[in-house]
């Protein structure tokens, strides 16, 4: 595996296979096994010989089989290992690899009509072989298809690459998180060395399972101490470190001292930190650390860090490492989320009227800030929301065109794309729909218009015209709150990559 890539398929990380085409010969959960392929030559069963890995029938009658799997961590895959170990003459001969982002959770059916756009174009591969394969481009993806040509079995499949988390779900209600975390697209750029244990190990989820799942350097045998350098998940304020030594009784570092700086996003800059001791910043100065123990570091100074330095002394092994901080406005841009908190207040009364047009709601909300985080920003919506007026919500309500009506703002023309291909009748009859129901209740009718039809939203107002008036402005301010969570969340959606 490439040192400095993350397996964003990684069963520790929460990866899953959820469809295949055909496993007659071997599971599909095989492919994420995290442990090396096995052969047994005499184990036999009632379909056949037992391999290790995910195997389909000859003669698949579906043609191609694929696979599906949703990744532990969203992210840019830069690179795709298709391990064919132990299978010779039953590999398949090409494969390629397609992705998609879906926010939510996805059912496999869901899954298998989603918007897949290609990573590895179709390429031979070889038997009894580590297929590696490089991938381009720098889209972000929750779930890859794998599909085999024509059929056969493949051992392990492992998708290498940068985790793109989003942040705002991931952060609590104050924008705090472990900022190293791989979870969260915290990563090694430069260590002193790795001679026992890789480094990686150190921001991996969970508590170290032995000795070996942590980074351990060989004995120093000169003077001075290791070190390795972590870029974090985006720029935050540290204010707490946990080293671990957990596993290391004999062989624990005897201190260490923890150093950040902020520096530039590019490679180069990584690399450049290596050697530029001028940009680091002791925020943990050097502190003893013993066997087998977690060891809690309070920052009193926090200070704006996009990378973090471990010095240990003077060697030894280090089971995890741990930086929670909060989020700062620079970090949200980094990350590529719209900062409500770090906006101008008339820019933040703007951004937010677009998403709901009563006054006393956007006031309310400019108010409320900072949010910190996505989770909060929709929680203050919703209870404001929840607080308001009939006449907050008839003012709400006029903000909004008529279903059907094409000529509004493009955020309202893209989330009323149901009625772009409407044949003239059905478009017709909400016209007159609409009539009859703003007639009755002195109001648009107002409807989450978004993955709808306009056959859906002309049965929905024909229903609804049967509703009493005190009934319909409850449906109708549910549907405004819905509305409004959907444009948040479009106004606050983070960079996801061409």
């Amino acid at each position: 595996m490439s040192p400095r890539l993350t397996d964003l398929a990684s069963r520790r990380l929460g990866g899953l296979v959820v469809d295949a085409s055909d496993e007659w010969f071997g599971a599909k959960e095989a492919l994420l096994d995290p442990q090396p392929p096995v052969f047994e030559a005499g184990a036999y069963a009632t379909r056949g010989k037992v391999m290790d890995g995910w195997e389909t029938r000859r003669h698949s009658p579906t043609g191609d089989d694929w696979v599906i799997i949703r990744l532990g961590a969203p992210g840019v895959v830069r690179e795709v290992v298709v391990d064919t170990s132990h299978f010779r003459g039953n590999a398949p001969t090409q494969c390629r690899l397609d992705g998609c982002a879906l926010d939510g959770h996805s059912t496999p059916g869901d899954l298998r009509t989603a918007p897949w756009a290609p990573l590895l174009p179709l390429s031979p591969i070889a038997p009894d072989t580590h297929n590696r394969f490089a991938v381009s481009g720098a889209r972000r993806v929750t779930h890859v298809r794998l599909t085999i040509v024509p059929d056969g079995g493949v051992a392990r499949l492992r998708l290498l690459g940068d985790v793109v988390d989003d942040l705002r779900v991931s952060a609590d209600r104050h924008g705090s998180l472990d900022l190293a975390s791989v979870r969260h697209g915290g990563r090694i750029v430069a260590a002193s060395e790795e001679f026992f244990s890789p480094a990686h190990h150190l921001l991996m989820v969970g508590d170290a399972r032995d000795m070996h799942d942590g980074w351990e350097t060989r004995r120093r045998r000169t003077a001075g101490h290791d070190w390795v350098i972590v870029k974090l998940a985006t720029a935050g304020l540290v204010d707490r470190v946990e080293v671990h030594t957990t596993h290391f009784l004999g062989n624990h570092p005897q201190t260490c001292t923890i150093e950040v700086c902020d520096g530039a996003d590019g490679a180069a800059d990584d690399r450049a930190l290596e050697a530029d001791d001028a940009s680091w910043h002791v925020i943990v100065p050097e502190s003893p650390l013993g066997p087998h123990a977690r060891h809690v570091f309070d920052v009193a100074e926090p200070r704006q860090a996009s990378h973090l330095r471990l010095l240990i002394s003077p060697d030894g092994g280090v089971a995890r490492l741990r930086a929670h901080g909060r989020i700062t406005d620079e970090g949200w841009r980094r990350a590529g989320v719209r900062s409500l908190d770090a906006a101008s207040e008339t820019h933040a009364a703007a951004a937010l009227r677009h998403c709901c047009g009563a006054s006393r709601w956007v006031d309310q909300m400019v108010q409320r800030r900072p949010f910190g985080s996505f989770t909060a920003l929709v929680t203050a919506a919703d209870e404001i929301w929840g607080a308001a007026s009939r006449e907050d919500w008839l003012e709400a309500f006029a903000a909004h065109p008529r279903i059907g009506d094409r000529s509004g703002a493009e955020h309202t023309r893209r989330e009323q794309s149901g009625t772009a291909d409407a044949d003239a009748a059905t478009l017709a009859a909400l016209a007159e729909g609409n009539r009859a129901y703003e007639q009755r209740f002195a109001h648009v009718f107002l409807i989450n218009a978004s993955g709808r039809s306009a056959e859906e939203m002309l049965t929905a107002l024909r229903e609804r015209m049967t509703n009493d008036a005190d009934t319909e402005i409850g449906v109708a301010a549910e549907q405004q709150r819905q509305i409004t969570r959907q444009r948040l969340e479009t106004l606050m959606r983070p960079a996801r990559g061409s």
